[in-house]
């Protein structure tokens, strides 16, 4: 491994008090709270890395829910008691490859014995256990990591993979259902036209004919899954490139975290998106937008670390689809961006009016240039997939 200690993403910023500090001394049960954070960069929850005055500085991760993303929180907890359990169990149980090391990150409870808090605006707060000496990428950097990166795809969806999806609870009901987002995007692309919303530019206009071009082909997945050629399984739903944690020292991933999306589903979602994630060197927040590649070597890598664990249990008909999958998510989180900026950006956080804008063309031009690879890209997976 090469030119892993570069500046972890998730490093904590600025000390803060208020409602997360009143949150977190109700999980801080070894302890007064030292210190409190904002962590990470996500786009739904707000994170926060607390320190409790303990020995050996205790540190837990306490987030405040989303819950117009998330309108059932308890959901998710009960999803995460579920995951949890099985993983440890197939960890005690199982010899993991190479002297390999896993963890899960674990739900904690109040000082009353309770896995969330509701603080008197409403919110809803949970706290879950640090993995220390782990650090998160936004962008790849080499083949090393990126197979690590698909090493702990293949390792999640492994552990789960005797795990009957029925067990779970869809927190996200037609999240990953490209068909019900066109629906979505419909539906605002008419209010827009209809009101001042509308914006006239070319770069709205690249994204009204780029998504009119690929609409009819959209629902290839979800087709697929009707006529039952891919089967349910456990599935992660976000596993972009800096939800995974790779060790400081060995730099070999330990671990995938965000877990609020975990759902019965289809595994090309997952793998669709970690390599959309990943197969771009610049990153999804790249303002020059027309710069944004797929790197077909980074693919390759991850493809192999994915598969060094998955194989077992894939079929032919879920290597037919892969390459469906890594085409489908880029368009499909373009589309989610697009419909978000036309609908004022009332899902993910903006800095600014156009910033959903510009995240879809970044996401629009991978998929280009995923197409424009098509051959080799079908041609990686062949030789893998032996």
């Amino acid at each position: 491994m090469k030119d892993c200690r570069k500046e972890n993403q998730f490093e904590a910023r600025g000390m803060i008090a208020g409602p997360p500090l009143a949150a977190a001394e109700k999980f801080a049960s070894l302890g007064r709270v030292a210190d409190i954070r904002e962590y990470g960069s996500g786009n739904v929850n707000d994170t926060f890395l607390v320190t409790v005055d303990a020995p050996g500085e205790k540190r837990f991760i306490l987030q405040r829910l989303n819950t117009r993303v998330f309108p059932r929180p308890q959901l998710i907890m009960q999803n995460l008691r579920t995951l949890t359990a099985h993983i440890r169990v197939r960890l005690g149980r199982d010899s993991l490859p190479g002297g390999c090391s896993w963890e899960v990150p674990l739900v904690l409870c109040t000082r009353e014995g309770r896995d969330h808090w509701l603080d008197n605006m409403g919110s809803f707060w949970r706290a879950l256990s640090f993995i220390e000496d782990a650090q998160s990428f936004d962008t790849l950097q080499n083949p090393e990591q990126a197979r690590e990166v698909g090493y702990a795809l293949g390792m999640f969806h492994h552990l789960l993979s005797d795990l009957p999806p029925g067990t779970l609870a869809d927190t996200l009901p037609e999240f990953h259902h490209t068909p019900v987002y066109l629906e979505n995007y419909d539906r605002w692309l008419r209010e827009a036209a209809s009101s001042s919303k509308a914006i006239d530019s070319p770069e709205v206009d690249y994204c009204l004919r780029f998504i009119k071009e690929r609409r009819a082909w959209a629902g290839v997945l979800e087709e697929a899954k009707a006529r039952g050629r891919l089967a349910i399984r456990p599935m992660h739903g976000d596993p972009k490139v800096n939800n995974v944690l790779m060790d400081r020292d060995s730099c070999r991933a330990v671990s995938l975290v965000d877990l609020d999306t975990v759902k019965p589903g289809l595994v090309h979602y997952d793998l669709g998106d970690l390599l959309r994630s990943g197969c771009n060197p610049l990153g999804e927040e790249w303002e020059r937008w027309e710069e944004v590649r797929f790197d077909p070597e980074l693919c390759r890598a991850i493809l192999k670390g994915y598969l060094s664990l998955a194989r077992s249990f894939l079929t032919d008909h879920d290597y037919a689809y892969f390459y469906d999958a890594i085409r489908l998510l880029p368009f499909e989180l373009g589309l989610r961006f697009f419909t978000d900026f036309l609908a004022g950006n009332v899902y993910f956080k903006a800095r600014r009016r156009e910033h959903n804008l510009v995240r879809a063309l970044v996401q629009f031009k991978l998929t280009e240039s995923i197409e424009a690879q098509e051959t080799g890209v079908r041609a990686i997976i062949r030789e893998l997939g032996r």
